[in-house]
């Protein structure tokens, strides 16, 4: 898809959010992260249950060691389809790089399954069909799926308008004031759709965490050098 999909139904009841939360903040927040950054469109990275599967890889471990599993579980097996018949015991020696290869060998081969059972194939494209709330709750079903994962493969493989929430996105809508600061990760999907628009979630998702990696660090942030510290009420006043 060229272009995300606009929808409103997320499916999760929004919490509260702060005042800082406003249209207006939201677009001078993004304003200065393009400006800082560059602005950010759409492309799809492939196959949702190669996004899916991916995810799961990448829970607890670094996007370099979940993409380095991936590729080393495609050069075993040739295919998902093939992992989906394949041993647990063989699928965890290929994806050993990603650590915690027993558990996430267990669902990878337990998700892959099940969808080969219940749709006849691996292909997920009908999910762009339902609403998000409706195609995220069927995902969570499984086993091993979050929000996050849930989000990341509806957001990044079929263009659909959820808020994947990440370290990094969940640490610098804390610190902006966007989200309640005592909210789990998983409640500010929740808060983060109710204040950015469909259309703004695929480009607000990925600034953030550009902005998180090289800026907003859990340790010792960069507020000197920050294209938000004027906006932001986490900045230093002698910095702001």
């Amino acid at each position: 898809m060229s272009a995300l999909r606009q929808s409103s139904d997320s499916g999760i009841a929004p919490g509260a959010s702060a005042a800082a939360s406003s249209a207006g903040a939201l677009a001078r927040i993004v304003a200065a992260l393009e400006g800082a950054y560059g602005p950010r469109t759409f492309t799809s990275r492939g196959r949702a249950v190669d996004v899916l599967v991916e995810t799961v890889l990448s829970q607890n471990t670094s996007d370099v060691n979940s993409h380095r599993a991936f590729e080393s579980l495609l050069a075993r097996f040739g295919s998902l389809e093939a992992v989906a018949e394949a041993r647990v015991e063989d699928i965890e020696r290929a994806i050993a790089g990603a650590g915690l290869s027993r558990i996430k060998s267990v669902r990878i081969r337990e998700i892959l399954g099940r969808l080969a059972r219940e749709n006849g194939s691996l292909d997920l494209a009908f999910l762009a069909d339902l609403d998000v709330g409706a195609a995220r709750q069927y995902l969570v079903s499984f086993k091993g799926v979050g929000l996050k994962t849930a989000s990341c493969v509806l957001l990044f493989a079929l263009g659909m308008p959820a808020m994947p929430v990440d370290t990094h996105v969940h640490r610098v809508a804390g610190r902006l004031g966007l989200i309640n600061p005592r909210v789990s990760a998983e409640g500010a999907h929740a808060e983060l759709e109710a204040i950015v628009k469909p259309e703004d979630r695929y480009q607000f998702h990925i600034l953030l965490i550009e902005h998180g990696r090289r800026v907003c660090h859990a340790r010792n942030p960069k507020c000197r050098v920050c294209a938000l510290s004027r906006m932001c009420p986490s900045a230093p006043a002698t910095q702001a």
